[in-house]
């Protein structure tokens, strides 16, 4: 996806069509949430399938593999799709890895919460086909949509066994330390001290749970913070590697290449372009 923030609607005709020629098991290189009013939802994700009625909310973290196939419930289908760039809301992917890694589809409840999701999704989309729209005004909006929808997760939440309650405790708490200090240049020991554990067993954590090693998971972010600086600030690329914590400007350029597909200075570019 070249946009970062894209927002469309799954009627009864697109979802026929998707149905008639259905996505093999994929991930993609952008966060995904799909806000379901009407119709159901079948999900691959995790290697099991689930099928939701609406009302549901499914969010899906970049490079999982997944599929969704949108279905008619009594021949009706209405569903909002957000798609949007990790540096969109930079501050908040992180968390919302940690929230739906392990139950990425949600039924919720009839009512005025989930009128006020479709409320917030339809002024975003007013937003989006204005001819110049405040992509600032969209990113506080987004917040807003995945703050309510934690409201409601946190209603609905099952329990899960001990083991899985341990690893997703401290996959949680390694995130919240990574957020307080992905600046810095440091390493896994540094978070695995933190934690009172062994590098291994932070390993072996990240790596059930989103797939990626711990250094994988700090570069990331790094990376997702590089690309909201880039677009939203006038640094300079060496003092944006800087502030990341490195400190050759070689180096920088060299690792966000690797990621991302594209120099710093070619993704500034390509961004503000989109932008304007």
């Amino acid at each position: 996806m070249n946009q970062l923030f894209k927002i469309f609607t799954v009627d009864e005709a697109e979802a026929t069509k998707i149905n008639a020629s259905p996505d093999e098991p994929h991930k993609h290189d952008f966060e995904e949430l799909i806000i379901g009013i009407e119709g159901k939802l079948e999900h691959f994700i995790d290697f099991k399938t689930t099928t939701l009625d609406s009302p549901l909310v499914s969010f899906v973290t970049k490079g999982k593999v997944h599929r969704v196939i949108p279905k008619l419930d009594n021949g009706k289908c209405n569903m909002w799709a957000i798609r949007f760039k990790s540096e969109f809301i930079p501050e908040t992917t992180f968390q919302l890895y940690s929230l739906y890694h392990d139950n990425a589809t949600l039924k919720i409840q009839t009512g005025e919460c989930f009128d006020r999701l479709v409320t917030l999704c339809d002024i975003m989309n007013d937003e989006m086909q204005q001819e110049n729209p405040d992509l600032g005004i969209v990113r506080h909006l987004l917040s807003a949509l995945f703050t309510m929808i934690e409201s409601e997760r946190k209603k609905t939440k099952t329990d899960v066994n001990s083991l899985n309650k341990t690893q997703n405790t401290t996959f949680k708490n390694f995130l919240a330390i990574l957020e307080e200090n992905f600046h810095r240049s440091e390493g896994v020991e540094f978070y695995s001290e933190k934690l009172f554990m062994s590098a291994r067993n932070l390993n072996t954590i990240c790596q059930n749970i989103l797939q990626k090693s711990v250094s994988e998971i700090i570069e990331t972010r790094k990376l997702i913070e590089a690309k909201n600086q880039l677009i939203n600030t006038d640094k300079t690329v060496s003092e944006i590697g800087f502030d990341l914590g490195y400190n050759e400007k070689t180096y920088f350029t060299s690792v966000f290449k690797k990621k991302s597909g594209q120099t710093p200075t070619e993704f500034r570019e390509e961004m503000r372009k989109l932008v304007s």
